[in-house]
C-alpha cells in the first residue's frame, strides 16, 4: 500500500503476487479486497486500507518464537524490517509452547481493531443469569406445593384410619372395607376442588423439555423447498414447528402451515371479479395451496421471524423497512421505518413484543411492536451488521458483522459491553445457550466459535463445515449445538463436554478438538437455511433443493 501511495503500481503488484500465498489461509477475504487497490485514490476511498495503514495488527506469539525473532533481527541488523514491525505490528507474547495457528482463535486478531479498547470494554460487568420467575409463576408453584401437601396429609389420614379399622377384628372386615372405600372416595372428592385451580395444563404441555442423551440423539424433521427457481433468500421456522416461512426475491413472504402440506381443500373459495377474498392462493380446480402469501415490501425479503406464540411474524427487506404481519388475520399491521439501507436480519425477543434488527447501515436497532420509531440505536461496527440474536434474559442483544467481530449490547443503555474478536471472515449466524452463559457464532468460512460471555474469550473454536454456517441453535437444556451450513450438512455437537474441561488442561493433553462432534447429517443436495429446536427437543430444519449435485 505504501508503494501504491507513492505511485509505484507495477512494483506493488509484483510484491503483492510474490507474498500472497503466505497469507491466503488466514486473510483470503482481505487479500481479495486489497487486490482491487490500483491507484492512490483507491487507498483514500477504501476504509479497510485506511485502517490497515493507520493501526497496528495484533499477533499472538509464544515466548520461544519471540526470542528467535529478536535474535534474527539483531544478527541481520535489518533496519527496514525492524521499522516495519515497529510501525505496523503489535506482538502479544504468551508463555508456553508453540501452538497451531488454526487451533488458536486469538492468534491474529481483526486487523484495524484496537485491542486495548476491546479489553477495556470486556472488563465491564454483565449479568448473564436468567431472569427470576414472575410473581404469577411463583404463586402457581406455591399453590401447587400446598395442594401436594394437602393430598399427602389426606392420604396419610386414610392410611391411619384403615389401620385402626383393620385392628378391630376379622368379622367386620367386609363392612370396614366398604366404609374405607366410601370415605376414601369422599376424601378424594373433597380434595379435588382445591387442586383444580392450581393445575396449569396449558403451560405444562408445551414447555416440558426432554433431556438429550448422546446415545439417542434428537429426531430431525427437514422441510425442503423445491421449484423455487433461485428465488428464495432464506427460511425460518416457528417455535413449535407448525409453520415455515420462506423469504423471496420478488418481495413476497410465504408462510406454510405444516399440517396442510399435501392436503387439498374440498371447499372451493368464492371468487368475485377475478380476485380472491383470502390471501391464500387459489388453484384452477377450486382448491387452495397450503401457504399464505404476504405482499407489501418493495424489495427482496431477507429475514423473517415468528414470535413465541406464532400469531405474529416480522420480515425485513432491501427496502430498508421491517413489517409486522398477523398470521391470524393474514394482513400487514405495521411498517417500521428507521434504517437507511437494506435490513439483513430481524429477531423477536424471547418474550415477544420487543425485536431487534440489523442493517447495512452498520447499526442494530431495538424496537417495540407498539412504537414505529426505534427505542435504541446500537452503533459501533465497522461494516454491515449481518445477524442479531437476543440473550435468554432479554437484557442483552448480540450482533455479528462483516468486520469479523461479534458485539454484545446492553438493551437498557445501548452501550457495547463485550467485543468478541477471533473470526477470520464475516459472521453470519448467532445462537445463545439457554442458561445464558455461552454464545455460538458461525462465519463465512465454516468456522464456529463458542464464547464465554462473562470473560469475552473463546472457549473453543470448531471446524468441521466446509462452507458458510447459516444457522445455529441450542437444544432446550443446552447440551447440544446444531449447526446448518451451505455444505448441505447438519452437524450436532456436544456442548457440555467442551465447557467442562478448562482450556489450559486441554492444551497440556494435546487435545485440539475441544468440541466433540456427535453426528453429521448430510442432505442429498439441500443447503441448510434454518434450524429450530422445539421445546421437546425435536430438531426442525429447512433448506432449498439445489440443482447442482
Amino acid at each position: 500500500m505504501d508503494l501504491v501511495a507513492k505511485g509505484h503500481i507495477q512494483e506493488a503488484r509484483t510484491f503483492f503476487n510474490s507474498f500472497r500465498e503466505n497469507h491466503e489461509m488466514m486473510h483470503q477475504r482481505d487479500l481479495q479486497k486489497l487486490e482491487g487497490v490500483l491507484s492512490p485514490s483507491h487507498l483514500e476511498e477504501m476504509e479497510f486500507a485506511h485502517s490497515l495503514r493507520q493501526r497496528k495488527v495484533n499477533i499472538k506469539i509464544c515466548q520461544y518464537s519471540y526470542e528467535l525473532l529478536l535474535q534474527f533481527l539483531h544478527k541481520s541488523q535489518s533496519a527496514t524490517v525492524l521499522g516495519i514491525i515497529n510501525e505496523h505490528i503489535n506482538f502479544q507474547v504468551s508463555p508456553g509452547q508453540p501452538s497451531s495457528i488454526s487451533d488458536d482463535a486469538e492468534a491474529v486478531t481483526l486487523t484495524g481493531s484496537s485491542l486495548d479498547s476491546a479489553n477495556q470494554i470486556n472488563q465491564k460487568e454483565i449479568h448473564w443469569g436468567l431472569l427470576e420467575d414472575s410473581l404469577e409463576e411463583r404463586l402457581d408453584k406455591a399453590e401447587a406445593l400446598d395442594s401436594e401437601k394437602a393430598e399427602g396429609e389426606s392420604k396419610e389420614g386414610d392410611r391411619n384410619e384403615n389401620k385402626k379399622k383393620l385392628s378391630e377384628g376379622a368379622k367386620q372386615g367386609a363392612s370396614n372395607k366398604k366404609l374405607k372405600k366410601d370415605k376414601a372416595a369422599g376424601a378424594a372428592k373433597s380434595a379435588r376442588p382445591e387442586a383444580t385451580p392450581v393445575t396449569a395444563v396449558p403451560r405444562v404441555k408445551p414447555e416440558l423439555t426432554l433431556p438429550v442423551i448422546s446415545a439417542a440423539l434428537p429426531s430431525v424433521s427437514f422441510y425442503t423447498f423445491i421449484n423455487t427457481h433461485n428465488g428464495i433468500n432464506c427460511s425460518s421456522i416457528s417455535h413449535d414447528g407448525s409453520m415455515v416461512a420462506g423469504r423471496f426475491s420478488d418481495s413476497s413472504l410465504k408462510v406454510w402451515d405444516v399440517a396442510k402440506i399435501g392436503q387439498q381443500s374440498l371447499d372451493s373459495l368464492q371468487v368475485e371479479n377475478g380476485t380472491t377474498t383470502s390471501s391464500e392462493q387459489v388453484l384452477s380446480n377450486g382448491g387452495k395451496k397450503p401457504y399464505t402469501l404476504f405482499q407489501g415490501h418493495s424489495g427482496p425479503v431477507y429475514s423473517a421471524t415468528f414470535n413465541p406464540l406464532g400469531d405474529f411474524i416480522l420480515s425485513s427487506s432491501a427496502d430498508s423497512t421491517v413489517r409486522l404481519w398477523s398470521t391470524k388475520l393474514n394482513a400487514n399491521l405495521v411498517c417500521y421505518k428507521g434504517h437507511n439501507y437494506p435490513v439483513w436480519d430481524v429477531q423477536f425477543s424471547p418474550v415477544g413484543h420487543y425485536f431487534a434488527s440489523a442493517s447495512h447501515d452498520r447499526t442494530a436497532r431495538i424496537w417495540s411492536m407498539d412504537r414505529i420509531q426505534p427505542l435504541r440505536i446500537m452503533a459501533g461496527h465497522l461494516s454491515d451488521v449481518d445477524c442479531v440474536q437476543w440473550h435468554a434474559n432479554c437484557n442483552y442483544v448480540a450482533t455479528g458483522s462483516s468486520d469479523k467481530t461479534v458485539r454484545l449490547w446492553d438493551v437498557q443503555t445501548g452501550e457495547c459491553v463485550r467485543i468478541f474478536i477471533g473470526h477470520r471472515s464475516m459472521v453470519l449466524s448467532l445462537a445463545m445457550s439457554p442458561d445464558g452463559r455461552y454464545m455460538a457464532s458461525g462465519d463465512e468460512d465454516g468456522t464456529i466459535m463458542m464464547w464465554d460471555l462473562s470473560t469475552g474469550r473463546c472457549v473453543t473454536p470448531l471446524t468441521g463445515h466446509t462452507s458458510c454456517v447459516w444457522t445455529l441453535d441450542f437444544s432446550g437444556e443446552g447440551s447440544l449445538l446444531a449447526s446448518g451450513s451451505a455444505d448441505c450438512t447438519v452437524k450436532l455437537w456436544d456442548v457440555t463436554a467442551s465447557t467442562k474441561l478448562p482450556r489450559t488442561e486441554e492444551n497440556k493433553s494435546g487435545n485440539t478438538s475441544r468440541l466433540r462432534s456427535l453426528r453429521t447429517l448430510p442432505t442429498k443436495s439441500t443447503p441448510v437455511y434454518s434450524l429450530r429446536f422445539s421445546r421437546r427437543n425435536l430438531l426442525f430444519a429447512s433448506g432449498v433443493l439445489s440443482k447442482t449435485v
